[in-house]
């Protein structure tokens, strides 16, 4: 489904991932409110704006992650799965952090919105945390934690950097403090110090500052990666939330994947991940989405792997 075109004013040159050069958005913005559904019905609004070139489609949401996403569900997913190592008292602590961190960012339709009557809510957590834990991560020569995920402990020495992610362009905006590193952290982990700046502004915590601020909550660390999930990165494309709910508009020169998974893929990793056929680092991220989906009991129907890949 497509919706609302999403348009964006201002574009400069950076690097995202610490890999690749896009134009990134600069709009201090973030993610729209969501309308809450009537209370007649549902499962659609009367208060939303009809959406661009889609008469009769709305958006609207109602609910939250913790009715219908549980513990249990959370457990599993990370038990079962061999992406991360969980520690079994853990478990239930950072089901929590994860809870606490969606309810900042339902009231802008993570993991409860509704588009024409067609829940997406359930299938958004499946497709956030397949990114998150979906592919093997490992930690020096062992597969990462849970806990080591979400502090971000691992990312300097995966990553091997040489540098502290500080763009020097943005020092009007967003001044790098001396001797802070802006390298990857969080679970779905945030690069640059233009990035710790608008995240920064989002959630009213200085992690342009104060970076390890992400190392040392959970909670806090979940919410960084839902901001990554939540914002339009770069130019003339939406956020991964939007773009997986269908709520934008592509353009006949628009590069994304065909699906609303796949498309995530693109929008958080480019070329990375995308365009080079089929490949272990995707295989992995859709087929945790795949079983997390059967972990929540959501069914899926009968879809095309094109919904799911960005192999071309």
């Amino acid at each position: 489904m497509l919706h609302a075109k999403m348009k964006y004013r201002c574009s400069v040159p950076l690097i995202i991932l610490a890999l690749v050069l896009v134009p990134v958005n600069c709009n201090n913005s973030t993610a729209e409110t969501c309308y809450h559904c009537s209370m007649n019905n549902p499962k659609a609004s009367t208060l939303g704006p009809e959406l661009e070139g889609m008469s009769g489609y709305k958006r609207c949401c109602k609910g939250e992650v913790r009715d219908y996403f549980k513990s249990t569900h959370y457990k599993e997913i990370i038990s079962n799965g061999t992406s991360v190592v969980v520690h079994e008292n853990s478990s239930y602590e950072h089901y929590h952090s994860f809870i606490s961190a969606c309810a900042h960012y339902q009231p802008y339709g993570f993991g409860n919105t509704y588009i024409n009557g067609n829940f997406f809510g359930d299938m958004e957590v499946a497709a956030f945390l397949a990114h998150v834990i979906g592919s093997k991560i490992y930690c020096g020569k062992k597969v990462a934690t849970m806990e080591q995920l979400a502090q971000g402990s691992c990312y300097n020495e995966e990553i091997n950097f040489n540098s502290n992610y500080c763009d020097e362009r943005y020092q009007n905006i967003y001044p790098c403090v001396p001797g802070v590193e802006y390298y990857g952290r969080g679970p779905l982990p945030i690069y640059w110090n233009y990035n710790y700046g608008k995240a920064s502004k989002d959630l009213s915590v200085d992690l342009l500052s104060h970076p390890e601020y992400i190392e040392q909550n959970t909670t806090l660390a979940f919410q960084v990666s839902l901001w990554r999930w939540m914002t339009p990165i770069k130019e003339d494309q939406p956020s991964a939330h939007n773009v997986f709910i269908g709520y934008w508009e592509p353009t006949k020169n628009d590069i994304l994947a065909n699906g609303d998974f796949g498309a995530t893929m693109k929008v958080l990793y480019g070329d990375l991940v995308c365009g080079q056929d089929d490949n272990l680092s995707m295989e992995n991220i859709i087929l945790n989405y795949l079983n997390y989906l059967d972990t929540m009991g959501v069914t899926q129907g009968a879809r095309s792997r094109e919904m799911f890949s960005c192999a071309n």
